[in-house]
């Protein structure tokens, strides 16, 4: 199989969730400024900033927790010679690709237009670019590894949906203790304590590594994978 026909079929495979969520989640998010306009120029770049570090990150999260344990006949999957891990790490790939297009296309647009600078802790258009790199990230690898072990999307993307609505809600919480305002997906637009910005998106991104590492471990156990239809 030629390698572009490989990856638009991976892309098929992903689902519409990976490829249209993203756009979906920046069009619905920026609407609610068209239904009730903010007071403030302020205010105005916070919501559009936050669309970055919310909506996408949580369309990515839970196209991510749909990879795992959709394939009708894994058996087969299992028998070529391709690792199956390999072919999902591949479809992981495409999702969180979708993701990070779209929502660096937004920052530019924000950046070129001068929203992004009229939200005072954007932290510059580069090193800002973390403000949705390292929540998508981490929601991203939440998914595909509450995947590998459960092997049910919809327990996968309950997980991911649960830590978004647990951090909006109890966001004073995640604030009083560091190891919780590390591991804090919103620090840009809810707020962070001074100083530690940087750190809680290199944070993020590195427990998006190890759990990420955590599910090739578990998709690379095969007894794992052929009890999938049994769920």
């Amino acid at each position: 199989m030629r390698p572009l026909t490989l990856w638009r079929y991976e892309a098929r495979r992903a689902g519409w969730t990976a490829l249209l969520g993203p756009p979906a989640a920046v069009a619905l998010g920026t609407s609610v400024l068209l239904v009730e306009p903010p007071s403030s120029d302020s205010v105005t770049a916070r919501i559009l900033v936050g669309v970055l570090e919310m909506a996408v990150p949580l369309v990515a999260g839970i196209g991510c927790a749909s990879l795992v344990g959709r394939d009708p006949a894994v058996e087969l999957q299992l028998a070529v010679p391709t690792p199956y891990r390999l072919t999902l790490l591949r479809r992981l790939a495409v999702t969180l690709g979708c993701a990070a297009v779209v929502a660096a296309l937004t920052a530019a647009v924000l950046i070129a237009t001068g929203w992004w600078a009229r939200w005072p802790e954007s932290h510059g258009p580069v090193a800002g670019q973390l403000t949705w790199l390292a929540p998508t990230l981490a929601l991203g690898a939440v998914g595909f590894a509450a995947g590998a072990v459960s092997r049910s999307p919809a327990t996968a993307g309950g997980v991911v949906a649960t830590l978004w609505i647990f951090q909006q809600f109890f966001a004073d919480v995640a604030q009083e203790h560091r190891p919780a305002r590390l591991l804090y997906l919103f620090a840009t637009t809810r707020g962070a304590v001074p100083g530690d910005w940087t750190a809680n998106r290199l944070a993020l991104i590195g427990t998006a590594v190890v759990l990420l590492a955590l599910a090739v471990v578990l998709l690379g156990r095969t007894e794992r994978l052929i009890g999938e239809g049994d769920q």
